[in-house]
């Protein structure tokens, strides 16, 4: 699988492109919040883990430059839930 993943930060979203297709996570960025909003796997590029890998880089990302994660997306949330090494991140409400 290719992992090369590219932060647009001109689309606000991180990226996959493969076989002429592209699969991506969007976020809105807010002072210290980063709302997640939609990640997007193509159907034809699904089941390969893309959208977990765009998850972990987009949380990583997150942590490395000191923001609270808003998890709009449910695959975003559904991921912060079951590791507990990103609950800190979670913004408070």
């Amino acid at each position: 699988m290719n992992t090369d993943i590219k932060h647009k930060q001109d689309k606000q979203r991180f990226e996959i492109n493969q076989d002429g297709m592209t699969a991506y996570i969007s976020y809105v960025l807010n002072n210290h919040q980063i709302n997640y909003n939609h990640t997007i796997v193509p159907d034809a590029l699904g089941g390969q883990g893309m959208g977990t890998e765009l998850v972990k880089y987009a949380l990583a990302y997150a942590r490395v430059n000191h923001l609270q994660v808003i998890p709009s997306c449910s695959f975003v949330a559904h991921l912060m839930q079951k590791h507990e090494v990103y609950q800190d991140l979670l913004a408070s409400s």
